[in-house]
């Protein structure tokens, strides 16, 4: 099964991970919303957030470049929320797809291959 966002394979070009970031609520000291009281207030659940990373692979720099381009063709000023699948068929509903982190290289051999990050929350 291939992972997709949206239905778009942006990932299987190369080998990739999903993993799920940390769900509950968010805390915040009094101090830190004018109170000088002790203690801490809920301020609502944390979005969740799930971060797939792995390598775009291509056999040549210009499809490397395809490849790229179209992962980032997702990246919105206001994101659009789609489903997240990933590897295993585990669907995330409602996600927004908000950063993209390349590597520091691009790797060059009998393929072209460049390692990222990418973050998706639950808005």
């Amino acid at each position: 099964m291939s992972s997709s966002f949206k239905g778009l394979d942006l990932f299987g070009s190369g080998p990739h991970r999903f993993s799920v970031g940390p769900r509950g609520q968010l805390i915040t000291a009094n101090f830190f919303n004018g109170g000088g009281d002790a203690g801490s207030t809920l301020q609502g659940l944390i979005a969740w957030q799930v971060v797939v990373k792995g390598r775009l692979v291509a056999a040549s720099e210009a499809a490397l470049n395809a490849l790229r381009e179209a992962v980032l063709a997702q990246l919105e000023a206001t994101p659009t929320p789609g489903d997240l699948v990933d590897t295993h068929g585990r669907t995330w509903s409602g996600m927004s797809f908000v950063t993209f982190q390349e590597g520091d290289r691009v790797d060059r051999g009998r393929v072209w291959s460049v390692s990222y990050t990418a973050t998706f929350l639950h808005l």
